[in-house]
């Protein structure tokens, strides 16, 4: 899988790229990440990107033509276009599984007060990962990329990812490790028990309860 992320900000990508899973994913050859500051698809003197928004208002507006000349120039027969946005589609696992199918994802951080308008007409989806207010694209670029770079064959352990909290529709189960107990708190008798069948049993058991108690509307789109 190739994956291009349109930034103004590449430096922030930095430690995120040489740590942990993504690090190893990329050392594998199981990923390739590229980092592409889209000022340099400028035409514009001191490579500008930004202008004021017709109509008047706050902010700086990013302008179409170096966002635009950038996907052009990256984009493949077989690749996806994504436009980080709050106005996008709400960021689940469901479409990180959808996305890891994907050869090539074309991953834009928006910056400033928005994007201009026109841009939306040179991509192939939006995304949100939530209904809150970030300074810019990148960190939702990160967590869609950490998401999906997980999920490809190789990444991680199998087991851990079809284990993980939404692959069923439930949270995960709780997770214990030594000590057996720690100042008088003890760790269910059923996973010192060595019963496979038990332990399943259980943890299916405190997915559902959780579930219900955290996370309802989880089962309730299970239900749809």
């Amino acid at each position: 899988m190739k994956i291009d992320i349109l930034t103004l900000f590449p430096n922030m990508f930095q430690g995120f790229l040489t740590e942990s899973i993504i690090k190893r994913a990329i050392e594998k050859k199981l990923v390739e990440i590229n980092i592409i500051d889209f000022r340099e698809y400028s035409l514009l003197k001191h490579k500008r990107v930004d202008d004021t928004p017709y109509g008047g208002g706050a902010g700086m507006v990013l302008m179409c033509e170096p966002v635009v000349r950038a996907i052009d120039d990256l984009r493949r027969d077989d690749s996806l276009v994504i436009l980080t946005c709050p106005q996008g589609k709400t960021y689940q696992e469901s479409v990180a599984r959808k996305l890891k199918d994907y050869h090539h994802l074309i991953i834009i951080c928006g910056h400033y007060e928005g994007y201009d308008e026109r841009i939306r007409n040179f991509v192939d989806l939006e995304i949100s990962i939530g209904d809150y207010i970030l300074t810019g694209g990148e960190i939702p670029a990160m967590a869609i990329t950490d998401s999906v770079v997980r999920l490809i064959d190789g990444a991680i352990n199998k087991e851990s990812s079809t284990d993980d909290s939404y692959t069923n529709n439930l949270l995960d189960y709780p997770t214990y490790t030594k000590p057996a107990e720690f100042r008088g708190l003890k760790v269910p008798d059923v996973l010192l028990s060595g019963n496979h069948k038990k332990i399943k049993e259980y943890r299916l058991n405190e997915q559902i309860k959780k579930t219900k108690e955290k996370r309802p509307d989880l089962l309730e789109d299970k239900n749809d």
